[in-house]
């Protein structure tokens, strides 16, 4: 197998724990994130939720390029 095939596949399955966590966990409603509601509208800014999904992909790069 390529070197592309594998990282495609770690791409997939990152892809696909990132989608589990979405739609089960509580990834995207974490303490810190903005959340203004007001009468008919809501305005929702995940800035916490974005430092810990940059933090884990700089992370999962970083592993990455070690290993190849």
């Amino acid at each position: 197998m390529t070197s592309m095939g594998k990282m495609l596949m770690a791409a997939g399955a990152v892809l696909f724990l990132v989608g589990l966590l979405v739609q089960f966990g509580k990834l995207g409603r974490l303490p810190g994130d903005i959340v203004i509601k007001k009468e008919n509208a809501t305005f929702y800014f995940p800035i916490v939720t974005s430092i810990v999904a940059s933090i884990v992909l700089s992370l999962l790069f970083y592993v990455i390029g070690k290993w190849r």
